[in-house]
């Protein structure tokens, strides 16, 4: 704007921006310029105060203001993303508290157990019951410690028996060795196809026990279950859960019936993680079979045996997780989603970890209860 006679300042713009606004209102007169005095005073402060300071909402304090509030902001976030976390998976916090994560972590990080040489006298100690997870299949389970797959099956040392030689007591632990895996571990078989491998290691000439579980793998049924010597589920109803499966157990050698005879004897137990087929299914539930089965070692020149073949001469098996009163050649472990189905299991509990006793002959037949799995 103009200045006036002293060679001051004229009238600012936001003062005749404010009279021209008060004149088109009709409110008021022109604004007054302020005195030389006035001026000379409002100069002095600029001199010594400098310039204006920036306004706070834009300049420096409020960078520094905002600064805090964001953190508080951020830390807020973090605080309710921890508060939900807790509410969805509280065994996050609880377990810290109450130790089991620190057991849990012990577990996983204890030695495997020495391969089983003998019976054991007592079952395996309890161990906290965690469930199992599709990470973690074997958490809360003894067999934790136990050895994966056929690393679990380990050969005796071979011996001459009841007038056996030594080379072929050898040839037949070997041949024991390889009918476990391929009729317990063998992918194809989990899956329910035919154990060829398994049924290529058996004696032909054993006719009564080629034709019986020919027989109950054409037609299972109650007499006839391939269960009882092959583990096998329906790949439709269930799935493994990874590709381990523990192992303990251990095989021995003994005398047979008549001289030049001995009998080879098995006692393993197999431990299944296995999940609903269904997708997005995460519950785990794992099936525990274990196996007592006796191969007969005799010398082909006085017996009708096949040279490099296992005779069966017996076996037994104890399911645990498995429908009760089915019998049609696979196993069917039991979720929480199913419904009740089958008859009542009753009965004291059984650990089917425990393998300080053997599997009874003629065991009652029904629907009895597991302490665990």
């Amino acid at each position: 704007m103009g200045k006036n006679d002293d060679n001051g300042p004229g009238v600012s713009d936001e003062e005749w921006a404010r009279f021209m606004e008060q004149a088109a209102q009709g409110a008021g007169g022109a604004p007054k310029e302020p005195s030389a005095r006035a001026r000379m005073v409002t100069e002095r402060l600029r001199a010594t105060q400098g310039q204006e300071p920036p306004g706070w909402r834009t300049g420096p304090a409020w960078r520094e203001r905002r600064r805090p509030r964001r953190l508080k902001a951020v830390a807020a976030v973090v605080a309710i993303a921890g508060l939900a976390l807790i509410a969805v998976r509280p065994e996050l916090v609880i377990d810290r508290l109450t130790g089991k994560a620190e057991a849990r972590e012990d577990a996983r990080k204890a030695d495997p157990l020495a391969a089983e040489t003998d019976r054991p006298t007592a079952p395996p100690p309890s161990v906290d019951p965690d469930r199992p997870t599709l990470q973690d299949p074997f958490r809360g389970s003894p067999a934790l410690q136990w050895a994966d797959g056929a690393a679990g099956i380990e050969l005796p040392e071979a011996t001459a028996v009841g007038g056996v030689s030594k080379e072929k007591i050898a040839e037949t632990l070997r041949n024991a060795k390889a009918f476990l895996v391929a009729a317990n571990l063998d992918p194809a078989v989990l899956k329910g196809e035919r154990p060829e491998a398994a049924l290529a290691l058996l004696d032909p000439k054993n006719t009564e026990a080629s034709e019986h579980l020919e027989k109950s793998l054409a037609q299972p049924g109650r007499e006839q279950d391939p269960v009882n010597l092959f583990t096998r589920y329906k790949p439709a109803e269930v799935k493994p859960v990874g590709d381990v499966v523990k192992v303990r157990g251990r095989m021995w050698v003994e005398a047979g019936k008549e001289q030049g005879q001995a009998d080879v004897r098995l006692d393993y137990s197999f431990v299944y993680p296995l999940v609903k087929a269904a997708p997005g299914a995460d519950q785990v539930e794992r099936t525990i079979v274990r196996r007592e089965i006796t191969f007969t070692v005799a010398d082909p020149r006085k017996w009708q045996v096949t040279a490099g073949r296992l005779r069966l001469s017996d076996y037994r098996v104890d399911l645990a997780n498995s429908a009760c009163e089915v019998y049609d050649g696979y196993l069917h472990p039991g979720f929480d989603a199913d419904p009740a189905a089958g008859p009542t299991p009753s009965g004291p509990p059984k650990d089917p970890y425990d393998r300080s006793k053997g599997i009874e002959a003629g065991s009652p037949e029904g629907c009895g209860t597991v302490s665990r799995t």
